[in-house]
């Protein structure tokens, strides 16, 4: 019994962290870059007010050419921009985005000042958080979650992946990762899954249930290539409403191994 004891407390561990699907780090290392700004609409005391916060990985592995590649996708993916470090264009961003709102919102404001009901529509906010996992093969795997409200019933909430190769800094998309013709075959795929997950047959009840109500199936650019599966993730109004949240549709590379270029 003694010996028993003493191998559970060896074992129990082992299969802990064995069994574990806890995301592991990438193979390249990053750092954060942040930038957090709050602009009031105007100089009354309790004046609705924009807040940005942005807080952004940045490739930071000592190879020049690779961070470069990364940091200028995520530049130009997160923020539009392009010929700027990930620091420069967090702080553009959000210095432009509090100065539209100013500029934008202070007449309308103006007008609804006196309104305590419409005060809700003027507090704007954008935030950004990033994170990176390592995928299959080493991949870099990029997610960047954005939350903003800019007015309306309620805010908007989106999910935005890239994959790097660890080699170059290339980001993988749909057309580097599958070979050509594959968008057939794989809008099938995740059409078949789709149903699966919400036990159905056919498209028409998939309608019933509001997904792909104003639209067809279509393979997302926004996947993430994990260690035994891919993951595409639909944003709000992709292929459902609102009230259904984000769609994840998990395919195992088993799957889509005749499809992959590689």
């Amino acid at each position: 019994m003694k010996y028993l004891s003493v191998l559970s407390y060896l074992v129990v561990p082992l299969c802990l962290a064995a069994c574990s699907s806890e995301p592991q780090a990438p193979s390249l290392p990053f750092s954060t870059v942040s930038t957090v700004k709050e602009q009031a609409l105007t100089t009354d005391k309790d004046a609705p007010t924009c807040k940005v916060s942005l807080n952004v990985a940045c490739a930071k592995s000592g190879n020049a050419e690779i961070d470069r590649a990364i940091n200028e996708t995520v530049v130009q993916q997160l923020f539009d921009m392009q010929n700027l470090t990930v620091q420069q264009a967090a702080d553009s961003f959000t210095n432009r985005y509090t100065r539209e709102y100013l500029t934008n919102l202070a007449p309308l404001y103006a007008q609804d000042r006196s309104d305590e009901s419409k005060r809700q529509w003027y507090e704007y906010h954008y935030a950004v958080t990033t994170h990176t996992q390592a995928g299959r093969d080493d991949i870099v795997v990029y997610i960047a979650d954005v939350d903003y409200y800019e007015g309306g019933a309620h805010g908007i909430t989106q999910q935005l992946v890239m994959n790097f190769d660890p080699d170059t800094g290339e980001q993988l998309t749909l057309k580097k990762v599958f070979v050509p013709g594959a968008e057939t075959r794989l809008t099938e795929l995740l059409l078949q899954r789709l149903m699966d997950m919400h036990d159905v047959n056919s498209v028409e009840a998939l309608r019933a249930k509001d997904f792909l109500y104003s639209m067809d199936m279509f393979p997302s650019e926004n996947f993430i290539m994990g260690t035994d599966e891919l993951t595409f993730i639909y944003n709000i109004y992709e292929i459902a409403p609102y009230a259904a949240g984000r769609t994840e549709i998990t395919l195992p590379y088993s799957d889509v191994k005749e499809l992959m270029a590689k």
